[in-house]
């Protein structure tokens, strides 16, 4: 029998335990996304927006029109859900490793990046100043590509446009540098150069999906702060299709609080949370 539909307090709109669970199965299904239990009240919040936007009085109802419609709501659904929280140079113990990786590869070839949960931009671009910096050109031989699975954050990154305060997490000199900063009705904002938006491409993809539209192998991957959301079968799955794309000395960069211990047979640390694939492992596909 299921329990009785009751109301949040303060809130619009019927939502019952057994719509919680529903809501946690259906996200984890679709984009790997491992809600716990006290996430209630945040799952409340960001789908009931989309409840009053639809005129739908219920979660019941909704997730009714969500399994029965199409590839825009799941879209929306998704988005709703999917926490983006990101900075310039975050984790910047990374971006050193990643200078001199990239000096190394561009001496034999052009290097090849994969941002897979870009968010909103600031992590590729701060990969993309970091090659620039590094190779003292504003058009080294680097090409980014840089997904997510938020299209309304990919969005903003491709407009490249910032609250001007951004610049605070950036190295000294380089809002000047890689920065136009905003006038007149844009005051307060600043956008990326387009030399610099050049050298990446924003593509939507869910890492759940069997396969991606990408060409390797890769030089690099990074994979920060988004294996936190998925449960640990969720995580091998990602972490075997990663192995392979990358070339013999590629990394793998991790988010602080991620760990790869579950995946010993397939990634090996190298440094403080960047890894590199085990040989065999890098030969396996599917």
């Amino acid at each position: 029998m299921s329990p009785p539909a009751t109301q949040e307090a303060g809130s619009d709109f019927d939502f019952s335990e057994e719509d919680f669970e529903r809501v946690r199965g259906l996200i984890h299904s679709h984009a790997g996304i491992a809600l716990s239990s006290s996430k209630r009240q945040l799952v409340y919040s960001r789908l009931g927006r989309r409840l009053r936007t639809l005129g739908i009085s219920s979660f019941g109802e909704y997730l009714d029109h969500l399994e029965g419609g199409g590839a825009d709501e799941w879209e929306a659904f998704t988005n709703a859900l999917t926490t983006n929280l990101t900075s310039f140079f975050r984790e910047a113990h990374h971006f050193p490793i990643l200078a001199d990786h990239i000096e190394r590869m561009a001496a034999q070839r052009t290097v090849t990046l994969w941002c897979s949960a870009c968010s909103t931009g600031e992590e590729p671009y701060s990969m993309a100043m970091t090659a620039v910096a590094q190779l003292g050109t504003m058009n080294p031989p680097v090409r980014i590509l840089a997904t997510d699975v938020d299209t309304n954050v990919l969005e903003k990154a491709q407009r490249g446009v910032y609250p001007a305060e951004s610049a605070e997490k950036l190295p000294q000199g380089y809002a000047r540098r890689f920065f136009l900063k905003g006038a007149g009705s844009h005051a307060g904002f600043m956008k990326v150069r387009p030399e610099i938006q050049r050298l990446i491409t924003f593509r939507p993809i869910n890492l759940l999906h069997d396969s991606w539209p990408i060409r390797g192998p890769l030089d690099a991957i990074f994979c920060r702060n988004v294996m936190i959301y998925f449960d640990k079968p969720t995580q091998y799955g990602i972490l075997r299709k990663f192995a392979p794309m990358l070339r013999e000395d590629g990394l793998l960069f991790a988010g602080h609080s991620e760990s790869f211990h579950h995946a010993a047979d397939l990634f090996r640390l190298r440094g403080k949370t960047v890894y590199e694939a085990i040989p065999r492992a890098r030969g396996t596909r599917g």
